[in-house]
């Protein structure tokens, strides 16, 4: 699953200055939902591109807040994630669903024949593309481009004040193979302007 990268990612960097940030970020969202705040934002909107029982990948899939909301609603999650404390809380959450540990840039999942695993979604929500390895990001949109079913559709959602400009997003995207289907200023699909700094960009494989 892994391709051998020694850059090490944005979030692993900040673990190693402060050991407490996945217990932190576990411990913030629980918070939240016991507060009541709507947290599936995500899922609903990766919900309605999906028939029953879709196959799903959650890249950077963290504690599985969004997977594992997905799996509720029928659907068959798989999740992938560098930090093994927000996979442990993913798995004792969503037992049922499937939770991988690896680093998205040369992601390669396999069937039990080799072949490549294909999903009808594939999505990076939380700022899984700002906290990616300096130069990586290309290469972890070639590695998602190349898990998504001929059909499929690959979401993604980061804020655009992360360091990440929008411009090189949009060439990284052309290069990957990928093509836009429609932008938007958040998971609520307001309209994507020029003084958004939010981008969920909807994606698939272009046309030949």
């Amino acid at each position: 699953m892994l391709d051998g990268m020694s850059e090490k990612t944005l979030w692993e960097k900040q673990s190693q200055s402060d050991p407490d940030q996945a217990r932190n970020y576990i411990q913030r969202f629980a918070r939240l939902r016991a507060e009541g705040v709507d947290l599936h934002g995500e899922a609903r909107f990766i919900d309605a591109l999906l028939p029953r029982g879709a196959r799903v990948l959650d890249a950077g899939c963290g504690t599985g807040r969004v997977g594992g909301e997905l799996a509720n609603r029928s659907h068959r999650v798989t999740g992938v994630d560098l930090d093994p404390e927000l996979l442990a809380q993913a798995r004792k959450e969503f037992p049922d669903s499937r939770w991988e540990h690896g680093n998205l840039a040369g992601l390669a999942l396999r069937d039990s024949a080799g072949n490549p695993e294909l999903f009808e979604v594939v999505f990076a929500a939380g700022n899984v593309l700002a906290f990616a390895a300096p130069g990586s990001t290309g290469e972890v949109l070639r590695s998602l481009a190349g898990h998504l079913a001929p059909e499929g559709r690959l979401v993604v959602g980061f804020s655009l004040l992360k360091g990440y400009p929008l411009a090189t997003f949009e060439q990284e995207v052309a290069a990957a193979g990928l093509e836009f289907s429609a932008r938007f200023s958040g998971w609520s699909m307001h309209h994507l302007d020029d003084g958004s700094d939010f981008i969920v960009a909807l994606m698939r494989l272009a046309t030949p």
